[in-house]
């Protein structure tokens, strides 16, 4: 096992738990936002692009987290941050055809770009390993 012992790799493996990245739990925590926003949405398209946009955050960092590699992980979170930046843009569209209000908007926005920074440190650190 090249020198490292079970402990080591199962510590190396929690240290990647989805469950544990602040930035994975706060983007499910907007997936929820965004779900129960768009509930009594009847534009089924642009419910469904705004849905599985959220959902694409939150499914990039898991699937980078648990990829196995540095370099991996940081290719899902510059995906994941893409998918950031088209749901902040569609909020401003669910606002213009109020699906919610400005303070809403705001503070799901605020979310997000939570997690778009919290992934670009992330990335920060990865990349200087």
């Amino acid at each position: 096992m090249g020198g490292r012992s079970i402990n080591q790799l199962k510590i190396k493996f929690m240290d990647r738990s989805i469950e544990n990245l602040f930035i994975w739990n706060e983007s499910r925590a907007v997936v929820n936002d965004i779900y129960t926003m768009m509930n009594v949405c009847k534009d089924y398209s642009f419910k469904d692009q705004l849905q599985r946009a959220a959902i694409s955050i939150m499914n990039n960092i898991a699937e980078g987290a648990e990829s196995g590699s540095d370099a991996k992980f940081i290719s899902f979170l510059k995906i994941a941050r893409g998918s950031c930046s088209e749901v902040r843009s569609m909020l401003y569209l669910c606002e213009d055809f109020n699906y919610c209000n400005k303070e809403e908007r705001i503070i799901i926005q605020n979310r997000i770009k939570t997690i778009t920074v919290g992934a670009f440190k992330l990335i920060k650190n990865l990349s200087n390993k």
